[in-house]
This record gives structure tokens, sequence and C-alpha cells, in this order.
């Protein structure tokens, strides 16, 4: 049921597409007025806008009638997303106090300490003694 519409939303899209191509746009009237040949119409003069217009409204209307259907398909569907993926199991976990190793922070130095041992090594490696600030 939904790949049958699925398959009617893409038509649905494409006549709908295709009837807002098919109209004029507001301003087009104009033309009318300099000789622009606007007795030349297929549905008569003022027939092609009512018809078009209403026929869009149409399938507008079945347009978003037929998404709401997917929607309501696609949210209650007995597959999903995840149901091709292997989840975990739901076996607990039991940890004993000898495979749990405690956590000690490493000593912190600060910036200056940090910068006096540098340069005491890049004395040392000099040949020469630290000069101390």
């Amino acid at each position: 049921m939904y790949t049958v519409l699925l398959v009617f939303q893409v038509v649905i899209c494409i006549v709908l597409v295709g009837l807002i191509l098919i109209q004029k746009g507001q301003g087009a009237d104009i033309g009318a007025v300099f000789g622009g040949g606007g007795s030349q119409t297929v549905f008569g003069a003022r027939g092609a806008g009512n018809f078009l217009s209403h026929t869009t409204a149409v399938i507008g209307a079945v347009f978003f009638l037929n998404s709401l259907g997917l929607a309501y398909l696609s949210d209650h569907s007995s597959s999903s997303v995840a149901s091709g993926i292997a989840l975990p199991s739901k076996v607990p976990v039991t940890t004993t106090a000898a495979s749990v190793a405690p956590v000690v922070a490493a000593p912190t130095l600060s910036v200056a300490t940090t910068a006096g041992l540098a340069a005491d090594a890049v004395s040392a490696a000099a040949g020469s003694s630290p000069v101390k600030p």
C-alpha cells in the first residue's frame, strides 16, 4: 500500500508542477491591451484561468491528503529503520572488585615549573649552569 501511494505521490507532483507552469501570471493580461492576442486561447478568454486554478486547487488538495496518508503509514508500519540493526543482548554485566582498577590522576605541573625544567634541560645540554630568575 505504501509503495502504491508513493508512486501516486510522484505522479501527483509531476501533474501539479505541469499545471502550475501552464498557468499565466497575473501581469500577463496587460499584453492583451496592446494587441497580444489574448482571445486565441484554448479555453476561451476567461475560462483558462478558472479551469486551471480550480484543477490546481483540487490536485493540490489530493497531494496534501496523500502526503498525510504516507506520513501515517510510515509512522505505523511494521518495518522501521532500526529493524535491520542487531541490538545488543540484555545480559547484565557483572564485574568483580579485582577486575576494576582504581583510576589515579597523574600529578600536574604548573607552566612556570614546566618552563623551568625545559630551561634546565637546555642549559645542561649546552654545558652551562642554569640561570634562575
